[in-house]
């Protein structure tokens, strides 16, 4: 499942008259959803849930247009759910309900092996799996010694704390633990956590990933994809 409903006001504009999923980081040719269902598809994925909101009608032409490299059926919300509604409402559209299943956020652009992850998951028994990524400060990091004196500056030092990076892997059972209506970031993970069922995969070193929150993403993506490709 795609998760494609927000609204991306930060944004703006490029998400005026598109959702966040179907702007496109200059110089990949193809809407960051576009690279998802790729990704997907060459993990072995064959089917695919959208859940839409803000503009469905825009992505839901593009997909009608698009030339996919799998099957997808998008679902709208009838009306605001709620992160946690939104996802179980469009849930019941999964063509398997009673097997595991992957979800991401509409607006990461990554590259790594969900079959990896997937057996990660079942190895612990889990009933969520969130990957988890070790994003950058965006700002200069300053060391100190004891005595206060500045001993060296850092750009764009690695975080030291993991993130959730948006992409998931459920059980079939995670479904029923959803609410109607709401965050399942605030309710349902930590129960889950608190009940030893929630498990966290690191990316693996080397790994691409980015959350495409604001222009400065856009343009930072372009350059860190820019220099893969060379």
């Amino acid at each position: 499942m795609i998760l494609a409903g927000g609204q991306g006001s930060r944004l703006r504009p490029y998400t005026d008259d598109r959702p966040k999923p179907m702007v496109e980081i200059p110089g990949t040719g193809t809407p960051i959803i576009g690279h998802q269902l790729s990704w997907l598809a060459a993990e072995g994925v064959t089917d695919a849930v959208v859940s839409c909101g803000h503009l469905a009608e825009v992505l839901q032409e593009w997909l009608a247009s698009a030339e996919l490299p799998l099957r997808v059926t998008t679902v709208v919300e009838p009306e605001p759910l709620g992160r946690g509604g939104g996802l179980k409402y469009a849930a019941a559209r999964l063509p398997h309900p009673d097997l595991p299943w992957y979800a991401t956020n509409g607006d990461i652009w990554t590259r790594f092996s969900l079959r990896e992850m997937a057996a990660f998951h079942a190895e612990r028994d889990a009933v969520a799996t969130l990957a988890l990524a070790r994003p950058r400060i965006p700002w200069g990091a300053v060391e100190t010694d004891a005595f206060g004196h500045i001993t060296d500056f850092i750009e764009s030092p690695p975080s030291p704390y993991l993130i959730n990076a948006g992409v998931y892997v459920f059980a079939a059972a995670f479904t029923e633990l959803l609410p109607e209506r709401g965050d399942h970031e605030r309710t349902t993970f930590p129960g889950l956590a608190r009940e030893r069922r929630l498990a966290g995969f690191p990316l693996p070193n080397g790994a691409y990933w980015r959350a495409i929150d604001t222009a400065k993403d856009l343009t930072e993506a372009a350059k860190e994809l820019a220099a893969q490709a060379r």
